[in-house]
């Protein structure tokens, strides 16, 4: 069974291990946890963390330098990867398919038009913004909720649209996410979100804006990040029961996995996405890359059929990269 993990913070794990002087940190420390578990794909994001909001161009030219020193010779990944058949070619020949993406476009501080300098180097995927707020959009921890897309970010849409890269909206507050609905004209993505009503935490997605991006033709990647499954007891089972929800509400070809697994990040990193100071700090059964199969096989006894299965563990990504993502 094929695995697209539609978003990892990998490239934050290996700058901060380059910087104290390690090498081929994806190759000795990634890639044996993602071939244990099976994942085949995925969108590694560049994530600028909080600390470094003082200088977020830095950061991101940080994290692209040494995500592609560290990754991009190797003989048995290929990164970036820039459309479906470069995705599909990685995979036939038994490699790891990695997709540049954005968390976030603080890095550009207030020019739209950097998209294009990062879609040439390779970018597919971007999110307007993290939890904040920057010179584009809106972020769900953001203390401004009656704020939204700026003009600046419409304009950053529309070159997204333009060029072929996939809209993210899983860290958007409502006022963002409904402008983006507004404002694009194809799929929209949210990567790592899970169901509001089994789980009533702002970085989840309430039933219109399931809707919303079902009607899109987009899709919803499931999040194994304990407290966005469920604020007391956060298990593999549970996260089914968002994927049974979200599947029920959107269709299965509207459900994906995006893990956001953060055992590899240093503590004030993992601190920093946290919403809650006294909330569970793991899902059992699904913590880290290895723990993978076991979502499968869950899944498996929930009824979940082989056609069924496989769209939801690697062909609905696929399909929605190669139907933003075309080849050039």
């Amino acid at each position: 069974m094929l695995i697209f993990d539609g978003h990892s913070d990998v490239l934050v794990d290996i700058t901060a291990r380059r910087l104290k002087g390690e090498k081929d940190v994806f190759k000795n420390i990634h890639l044996p946890k993602l071939q244990k578990g099976g994942i085949n794909a995925l969108i590694a994001a560049v994530w600028i963390e909080p600390k470094y909001d003082d200088d977020p161009a830095g950061r991101m030219y940080q994290l692209l330098e040494n995500g592609f020193a560290d990754i991009c010779q190797l003989d048995n990944v290929v990164f970036p990867v820039k459309n479906g058949k470069e995705l599909r070619a990685a995979v036939d020949n038994g490699k790891i398919g990695i997709i540049l993406g954005m968390e976030g476009l603080s890095g550009l501080e207030k020019d739209p038009e950097g998209i294009y300098m990062l879609y040439n180097m390779g970018v597919r995927h971007a999110s307007l913004t993290w939890n904040g707020a920057n010179h584009f959009a809106t972020g769900v921890r953001a203390p401004q909720p009656e704020k939204g897309v700026s003009a600046e970010g419409k304009r950053v849409i529309r070159i997204m649209e333009e060029l072929g890269i996939m809209i993210d909206v899983s860290h958007a507050n409502e006022k963002t996410f409904w402008d983006v609905i507004d404002i694009a004209t194809g799929p929209i993505i949210a990567t790592h979100s899970n169901a509001y009503n089994l789980c009533p935490v702002p970085r989840n997605l309430k039933d219109e804006q399931i809707k919303a991006i079902a009607d899109s033709n987009g899709l919803i990647g499931i999040n194994a990040w304990p407290e966005f499954i469920d604020k007391t007891a956060p298990d593999v089972e549970k996260l089914i029961n968002h994927i049974d929800y979200l599947v029920e509400k959107a269709g299965i070809d509207r459900v994906a996995f995006g893990f956001d697994f953060v055992d590899f990040l240093e503590e004030d990193a993992v601190t920093a996405s946290s919403t809650q100071d006294d909330g569970p700090k793991m899902t059992q059964g699904l913590h880290r890359a290895e723990d993978v199969p076991n979502l499968v096989a869950g899944l498996k006894n929930r009824g979940y059929k082989k056609e069924d299965l496989e769209k939801l563990c690697f062909l609905n990504m696929e399909s929605l990269f190669n139907r933003v993502c075309k080849e050039k």
